[in-house]
């Protein structure tokens, strides 16, 4: 029985994390943690989430439960993450994170903690979405320069970030399968008299509104022809099932650092 932690308990993500949790017969849940001042904390998770008395109060840091699981799944902020992931490589523990907004000084963090920490870090944990990067990767490789590339994301009004770690994700990937940067060719929405579009320059562009969950989609515009790889979710299961998949991954693998295209076997690293 694989014990999990789930920080970012009270919140939409931590919610159906821990339905999956409840539902999968070869994991028990350890703890869940929430900001210290969080008006959640110190109620029981599962009463909070209407499933009911499961006896396991929501702390007020990780640090109080680390020591009853063995992996960690985190859906919360950028800055807290990075704090549960220290933790985590402290304590020998894994941890599967799904928070999206790092910026590169925190990724640099995640990288210096190097062989102590056992992660999975991903900014999308659906499978369909992990499988819509490979063939994103695929696209830009076949179709080449000659079709112009656009990403267009879409979630809820209450999102923070913008774009969606998933929109970047797919950016860079069309980039690296064309031996380009992202940072030089990216193109983060238009206003004005922009002028002609630049050969090769990747477009990536936002939309907030409502409560969906989230849609993705990948244009390739050639003459004549259009292209397109979408995908979109339907709920925030498919996201919580893909943190599970992982979590079971990662408790046996080595020191690392992975990715879901490292869970799916999409990736050898």
């Amino acid at each position: 029985m694989i014990r999990a932690i789930l920080a970012g308990a009270a919140g939409r993500m931590g919610e159906r994390i821990l339905h999956a949790l409840v539902e999968s017969k070869d994991f028990e849940l350890g703890g869940a943690c929430e900001r210290s001042d969080h008006p959640a904390v110190g109620q029981d998770v599962g009463t909070l989430a209407g499933l009911g008395h499961l006896g396991v109060p929501i702390a007020a840091s990780l640090d109080e439960i680390i020591e009853r699981g063995d992996v960690l799944i985190d859906f919360t902020t950028p800055s807290a993450s990075i704090s549960h992931l220290k933790t985590v490589a402290k304590k020998g523990r894994a941890a599967v994170v799904g928070t999206t907004g790092f910026d590169e000084a925190q990724r640099k963090t995640v990288q210096s903690l190097g062989d102590s920490l056992r992660a999975v870090i991903s900014p999308n944990m659906s499978v369909g979405v992990n499988v819509m990067l490979r063939l994103t990767a695929e696209a830009a490789r076949l179709l080449g320069p000659d079709f112009d590339v656009e990403v267009l994301e879409a979630h809820h009004s209450q999102k923070k970030d913008a774009p969606s770690g998933t929109a970047l994700a797919l950016a860079s990937a069309v980039a690296a399968s064309q031996g380009r940067s992202l940072e030089e060719v990216g193109v983060f929405g238009r206003k004005g008299l922009i002028g002609e579009r630049k050969k090769g320059e990747i477009g990536i562009m936002s939309l907030r509104a409502g409560d969906q969950v989230g849609e993705h989609l990948v244009m390739f515009a050639g003459v004549g022809e259009r292209l397109e790889v979408v995908h979109r979710a339907h709920s925030r299961d498919n996201f919580a099932r893909g943190a599970i998949r992982a979590a079971r991954w990662v408790v046996d693998q080595p020191p690392g650092v992975y990715s879901m295209a490292n869970v799916l076997g999409l990736s050898e690293r």
